[in-house]
């Protein structure tokens, strides 16, 4: 039975991943300090004898290394998540997306561990390629001056850090740069945008959309998240690679809130929101976040399960027909 750690495992995309490991045969075990986790992500699985969950942090080193002792190989999703949080704990975001990968990849490298590790299209920064609407793995990173891009930063560290373990001591690690996630159990607590529309939608709230809405992002399944990562790990070729995990269909936010409004059957009215007033004065926001992904399709033959519109209906569903 395989042995594989997650840190960040009672998160959003962490708790979908330890369920689908678990049905596949393997021996799951669980790093989460429960910061933006919750427990109920996870409670399902806790009667599972292929189940373990550590309440604790990835700034503990020494806990780090046992675990990752103790397994085959490891998903490094920990990390301070969400636009929200970020800007309201700068420093944090930092320390833990910087000092706690560290200590992960030391560990990895210390035991021989494979490892996969999350990053984020935040990295691009703000600008795109002149040349190009898509991201791709080769862009140039630009940060701003706005505190917001603290998370960008470490991550970007992270990614840097990752690369030169695996040039100096060969350490088997894939980098993954995830584009919006969405799925079950996402919350919207932290600045995700389509949990907390639903939800405005549904208690017939004004449906908050921040700056002009012109801004575009695509949105990925989470579920064919999880399964190209999981596909990535499973293949030698990607070792040392860096790859955009999304969906390359483009929506803007107003169009994406009048989606929801409309599939939803909602009389909410959409509201626009100025930056400064949801994230402070000196936020900078991205008019365009949109993958390449043509190196992992030419890698495991990666292609999006849902479009835009059937993410939307399948998680309207549960909440307007729920299941005894």
């Amino acid at each position: 039975m395989k042995k594989v750690l997650i840190t960040g495992g009672a998160g959003f995309i962490g708790s979908h991943m330890a369920e689908e490991l678990i049905r596949k045969g393997c021996a799951v075990s669980v790093l989460d300090d429960l910061s933006t986790g919750s427990l109920q992500n996870i409670l399902h699985l806790k009667d599972s004898s292929s189940f373990h969950f550590t309440h604790g942090s990835i700034l503990d080193k020494a806990k780090v290394k046992e675990l990752v002792a103790a397994s085959d190989e490891v998903y490094h999703l920990a990390g301070v998540v969400g636009v929200k949080l970020v800007m309201e704990n700068p420093i944090r975001t930092a320390t833990v997306n910087v000092e706690g990968t560290e200590n992960v990849l030391e560990a990895c490298l210390e035991y021989a561990r494979k490892v996969l590790m999350a990053s984020t299209s935040e990295v691009y920064g703000r600008t795109i390629s002149s040349t190009a609407k898509k991201f791709n793995e080769s862009n140039n990173l630009s940060f701003g001056t706005s505190l917001r891009w603290i998370y960008a930063c470490s991550k970007a560290l992270d990614e840097y850090l990752a690369l030169s373990h695996a040039r100096e001591s060969g350490l088997p690690v894939v980098i993954v740069r995830i584009f919006n996630a969405v799925g079950p159990r996402q919350s919207g607590a932290y600045g995700m945008v389509i949990p907390r529309l639903i939800q405005q939608a549904l208690a017939g709230q004004n449906m908050t959309v921040y700056g002009d809405g012109q801004q575009t992002r695509s949105f990925l399944w989470v579920k064919d998240t999880i399964s190209v990562l999981q596909q990535l790990m499973a293949i030698p070729a990607a070792i040392g690679q860096t790859f955009n995990i999304g969906s390359e269909e483009e929506i803007s936010i107003n169009a994406l809130a009048e989606l929801i409004k409309n599939l939803s059957g909602s009389a909410s009215a959409i509201v626009h929101i100025p930056y400064e007033q949801a994230y402070g004065k000196d936020f900078e926001d991205i008019r365009h976040r949109v993958p390449d992904t043509a190196k992992v399709r030419s890698l495991v033959g990666f292609k999006p399960s849902k479009t835009i519109r059937q993410i939307i209906e399948h998680l309207l569903r549960p909440q307007k027909n729920p299941q005894p």
